[in-house]
This record gives C-alpha cells, sequence and structure tokens, in this order.
C-alpha cells in the first residue's frame, strides 16, 4: 500500500478525508469553476484552437490531477504561457484554426505529458533547475508582453499578425485606421473594469462591511460580472462585435492523437519546453501555497501528476495544461484542503459545457482579449531588471537575453537563449574561481581574506582559501593563481590551502594539484591542506595524492598555522589584549567572509 501511495497520493490524504474536508473543497470548487469558465474560454482562444477546447482542457485533467497530484491546493488547468507555446508550436507544423492545428495542439498535449511522466519515474525533476529564476522572470515579462500585444487587435476589431514584437506593432499601426470603434469601446471598458476591479473592488467591499477574506473572494469575480454584462449588452444593443458564436453543448469527446513519426519529431522539442516550463512555474506555485499551510510536495510527484493530467488532456480533445498561479491563490484563499476541490471544479466545468454554452454565443471576443490582457500583465516583473542590476550583472545578462530574444525573435528561441546564456555565465564563473589570500584575525581561530580585514600573516606561511570545487575547467587558473602568489614571497616555506569551500576535486584537478605539488617542492615549499570534507577525502584517499603530498592535511586552517608557524598564534593571542572585542566587530562590518 506505501508503495502504491507513492504514486498515487490520493491513497494518504483520502484516508482522513472528512465532512469538514469535503465543505471545504466544495465552496472553493464552485468558486474557482466561476473564475476559471471566462479564463479557460480566454487561454484557448491565445492558443489559437477554439474557445471549448478551453474547457476540455479542464475538466478531465482535473480529476486525474487529483489521483496523481501532490499538491493539495495546486489548480490545474490551461494558463497564458503554456497557451503562447502552444501557439507558436502548432502554427510552425499547421495553420491556425486547421483540423490540422487541433491535432498538433493534442499531440503537444501528449508528448510533454510523457515527458514529464517519465521524467517522473526516472526522477529527473533536477532537469528543470537549468532554468534559473532570471531566465524564468525574463521569460515570463516577455511573454507577458507579446501576449498582451497580441490581443490588442481583438480589442480594436482589427486584423493584425505577426510572432515578434516588432512584427506585431507595425501591424497594429498598419491597421489602426480599420478601428470597428463599439469593440474598441466594449474591450476598452472591460480591460478598464478589470484593472479597476483587481486593485479597487476589494478595499471598496471592506469600507462597505464585507469580511477580510469575502471581499478577496468577490474581487477576483470581476471576470464573470464582466463576461455577463458583455453579453447583455450584446444581446441589447448588437453593435455588430465579433462574438465567440455557437460553443458545442456537452462533454469533451474522447481523442486519439495523430501517429505520425514526422509529426512527432518535429513538435518533440516544442513538447519538452512545454513540459519543463510548466513544470517549473506549477512546482513553484504548489512549493509557495504548501509553505504556508507547512506542508510539503514531491516534485518527482508533481511530474507524474502533472504529466498523467496532460495525458488526459490530450486523450478528451484538450491541449496542455499546468499548473496557474491565479486560480491556485483562488483555490486556497477559498479553502481548499485537498487535490479533491480540483475534481469538483471539474464537475463544475462539466456541467457548465452541457448546459451553459448556449449563454456564451453572444460573448465578445473582446473581452475574453481584455481578460488576457489584465491576466498576463500582472505576471510581468519589470522591477526585476532594476533588481538583478543591482545585484548581479551575470543574472542580470541572463535576464535580458531572454527578455530581449522573447521579444525579438519568438518565445522558444527566447527561453533557449536564456538557458544558454546561464550556462555559460556560470561555467564562466567557475572557471575563474575566487582564491583568497587569508590570516589570522587577531584574537581569534578565524582566517578572513587579508583585502578585507585587519589579519596577521607571516611571509613563512601563504594561506590560500579556494571558493570553489576544482574540476578540469578551473584547474589551470589556480595553478595561476598559486604561482603568482608563490613568486611574490621569497621567504615562503609552507603553502596551505584552505578547502572548506571545495565539495569536489575531479581527476584533471587533481592532476593540476599534483603538478603543483612538485613544482612547489622543487622550490623547497610544502604544501598542505586544511579542512578538506569528508566525500573529498574519501575521494583523495582511494588516490596516491596523500601518500606522495610534501606536507600534511590539517583538521582547520588554525591547526596548520600553529604546527607551521606557532609565533603567529602566540602574537594572534598575546600581542593585542582587546583584540577579542575589536575584531568580533570588525568581522561583523566586514564586506563578506
Amino acid at each position: 500500500m506505501d508503495r502504491l501511495g507513492r504514486y498515487l497520493p490520493i491513497l494518504h490524504w483520502g484516508r482522513t478525508y472528512d465532512r469538514h474536508a469535503l465543505t471545504s473543497d466544495a465552496v472553493a470548487a464552485v468558486i474557482v469553476t466561476i473564475m476559471l469558465i471566462p479564463q479557460s474560454l480566454a487561454y484557448a482562444m491565445l492558443a489559437g484552437l477554439p474557445p471549448v477546447i478551453g474547457l476540455y482542457a479542464s475538466i478531465l485533467p482535473l480529476m486525474v490531477y487529483a489521483l496523481f497530484g501532490s499538491s493539495r491546493t495546486l489548480s490545474v488547468g490551461p494558463v497564458a504561457v503554456v497557451s503562447l507555446l502552444t501557439a507558436a508550436a502548432a502554427s510552425g507544423v499547421a495553420v491556425p484554426g486547421s483540423p490540422e492545428y487541433v491535432a498538433a495542439a493534442l499531440l503537444l498535449a501528449l508528448l510533454s505529458g510523457l515527458i514529464l511522466v517519465g521524467m517522473g519515474i526516472f526522477r529527473l525533476g533536477f532537469v528543470a533547475n537549468l532554468l534559473s529564476h532570471p531566465v524564468i522572470s525574463g521569460f515570463i515579462t516577455a511573454s507577458s508582453l507579446l501576449i498582451a500585444t497580441g490581443q490588442l487587435k481583438h480589442i480594436a476589431g482589427i486584423k493584425a499578425e505577426g510572432a515578434t514584437l516588432p512584427e506585431m506593432l507595425a501591424s497594429l499601426f498598419e491597421n489602426l485606421p480599420a478601428t470597428h470603434w463599439p469593440t474598441l469601446v466594449i474591450g476598452a471598458l472591460a480591460m478598464a473594469f478589470l484593472f479597476w476591479s483587481r486593485r479597487s473592488l476589494k478595499p471598496m467591499l471592506i469600507r462597505l462591511g464585507v469580511p477580510l477574506s469575502a471581499a478577496a473572494l468577490l474581487a477576483r469575480t470581476g471576470p464573470v460580472l464582466v463576461v455577463a454584462a458583455s453579453i447583455a449588452a450584446v444581446i441589447l444593443l448588437e453593435p455588430g462585435v465579433a462574438v465567440v458564436g455557437k460553443v458545442p453543448q456537452g462533454l469533451p469527446p474522447l481523442s486519439m492523437p495523430v501517429i505520425d513519426p514526422a509529426l512527432w519529431t518535429a513538435l518533440l522539442p516544442s513538447a519538452f519546453l512545454i513540459a519543463l516550463i510548466g513544470f517549473v512555474e506549477s512546482v513553484s506555485v504548489a512549493q509557495t501555497l504548501a509553505a504556508k499551510r507547512r506542508q510539503s510536495i514531491s516534485p518527482d510527484q508533481e511530474l507524474i501528476g502533472l504529466g498523467m493530467a496532460n495525458l488526459a488532456a490530450a486523450l478528451s480533445s484538450g491541449y496542455p495544461v499546468t499548473g496557474g498561479f491565479a486560480r491556485s491563490v483562488v483555490n486556497f484563499d477559498a479553502g481548499a484542503q485537498t487535490p479533491a476541490a480540483g475534481a469538483f471544479t471539474a464537475i463544475g466545468i462539466a456541467l457548465a459545457s452541457l448546459f451553459l454554452t448556449p449563454l456564451l454565443y453572444h460573448l465578445p471576443i473582446a473581452v475574453l482579449a481584455a481578460t488576457i490582457i489584465v491576466a498576463v500583465l500582472s505576471l510581468a516583473d519589470f522591477g526585476a531588471l532594476r533588481r538583478t542590476w543591482k545585484y548581479s550583472r551575470a543574472d542580470f545578462s541572463a535576464l535580458a537575453a531572454t527578455l530581449g530574444v522573447t521579444l525579438l525573435d519568438g518565445v522558444e528561441t527566447g527561453i533557449m537563449a536564456g538557458i544558454a546564456v546561464s550556462v555559460l555565465l556560470h561555467l564562466w564563473a567557475s572557471s575563474h574561481p575566487h582564491v583568497a589570500v587569508i590570516g589570522q584575525v587577531p584574537g581569534t581561530q578565524h582566517f578572513r581574506n587579508v583585502l578585507r580585514h585587519s589579519v596577521i600573516c607571516t611571509p613563512e606561511v601563504l594561506g590560500l582559501r579556494i571558493d570553489e570545487s576544482l574540476f578540469f575547467a578551473n584547474a589551470r587558473a589556480i595553478e595561476n593563481v598559486i604561482q603568482h602568489e608563490v613568486a611574490a614571497r621569497p621567504q615562503l616555506r609552507h603553502v596551505v590551502l584552505n578547502c572548506a569551500a571545495v565539495n569536489s576535486i575531479d581527476a584533471s584537478a587533481l592532476e593540476s594539484l599534483e603538478l603543483v605539488m612538485h613544482r612547489l617542492s622543487d622550490a623547497g615549499i610544502a604544501l598542505h591542506l586544511s579542512e578538506v570534507k569528508g566525500p573529498v577525502m574519501d575521494r583523495l584517499e582511494r588516490s596516491d595524492f596523500l601518500h606522495h603530498l610534501t606536507g600534511q592535511v590539517f583538521l582547520s586552517h588554525y591547526h596548520a598555522v600553529e604546527a607551521l608557524a606557532p609565533e603567529v598564534t602566540c602574537t594572534s593571542q598575546t600581542a593585542h589584549p582587546a583584540a577579542t572585542s575589536q575584531n568580533v566587530a570588525l568581522q561583523s562590518a566586514a564586506l563578506s567572509p
């Protein structure tokens, strides 16, 4: 049972499911269902698919995730970024709106589901670490701008094309004279109300005496109010705006993605990207919400849960899904206790597909576009550019590369550029390790950088702290640093490498250390090691390095200096009676350790 429960978390939380949890989940499901209906329609339109497919993607995937997902509050379904990626991938192999395009979207759900399940089975969740936070931030911000710009044509009631920001803007300006003014009025009013409801509706309700929790939930029903009002306006006024039209009534039909090896090969890279980005977004939301209730999630199980949800989407005429931030927060705030809330939401969407779709006939497309614009602009984080620039130029480079390439060349190229820049910057940083000459802080057993602290040194002992694991890419750089520092000290007799920050030493770095040791030995200098970590020591003991080491391996750097230059430690302890308190203050004021 325990082994089965590893892959079916429902067997764990289902044992303690009671009436209280049922009530909480049912209430949360009602609220999320109301929010999810216009979102599902809008995101399907964003993906270039018929709006009803958004409803289909919000039924069976939610039920399946309730069985396999490890998060108790994550709400799965169509999201903006994945919809954009789906549109970009499917448009590369088929004409938008064609049956082949819909088939490509189904196949993307199948492939991404298979990739996620496979990664979960083999515990490959660490692959998502390739997407650093700056890359994700730059990608989401750029995607938000692309999505919002792409929806402006629906707000204005004009035709416009383009996959990049310059192309979109050029096409919009070219077709601007053909603006359909009733559509623009409806779209602009809808967008204005949605922005206002996000910022001001909750405070207004609180001033009217509505409880805080209820006000927060009611404020999120703005899209539903806009949908209802716009439908009524179109029916009464008949302004001639573009509407959703007939939405098929009924449950999603079972489907089978096309078996075409060439198409599978063409869509596989995009499917992997959709799976990876969807997983990162979903896990980050799930972990944030779980932490608020002192719960935990299993990233590997989340891979399986999201993978099975996408497989369910592929078999029920849907398209790729993942955990959404906005509706997950609503689900959490509404009091959802278990994944059963997602299953109840699916039932609500299914009932809407059966009985409410005729009411959506007069829904203006401009309103769906306004819903998308307001939703995605809330995801954009322009402040990250300033914060990252101040903190790390390398991370800023990755963020800027992702943002710029995504806007100028498309989403897939942008995310790959961000990953490439991040990996290259990491390799560059690792190949240029920080090596500090260290000395003893008077009155203590601590050793710090001579450039940042007032320390005691001896010309006969050189202490070097290596702040990086040693591997093939930085071995030569460390050789050069040691050679440079040794050449500047003619009285030197001992070199002590402080390995407190060294987590591993590969074969190339070991050979470099042996070469350094021989060079130092020829100059009459002994090489010592201090503060070597256990796993590193285990590997060194399996080699011949320690047998040929010209010096010793010390437990601490203090012990090394105490043995090699005892006069220094004696001076440190006796020559400065006020050193202890004085240098404690010095350490706390230092720029870095």
